[in-house]
């Protein structure tokens, strides 16, 4: 049974006034990729998830969850 990431970072993004396009640039991804992850289509791989942590000084466990 595969288990389903929730995630915080359109919560974040937005308490920041970061756009998507920012955040995709700033994590080396397309603007589409942030919107499936904010839509919960997408599971970022480890690495992309620790980028995004890092870009909003944040642990990673605050912005992604199972």
């Amino acid at each position: 049974m595969a288990e389903e990431v929730i995630n915080k970072v359109n919560e974040y993004r937005k308490s920041k006034g970061v756009t998507q396009e920012d955040l995709a640039s700033a994590v080396g991804v397309s603007r589409q990729t942030i919107i499936a992850i904010e839509k919960g289509n997408y599971t970022p791989s480890v690495y992309l998830a620790l980028k995004i942590a890092y870009y909003f000084k944040q642990p990673v466990e605050k912005l992604f969850k199972i």
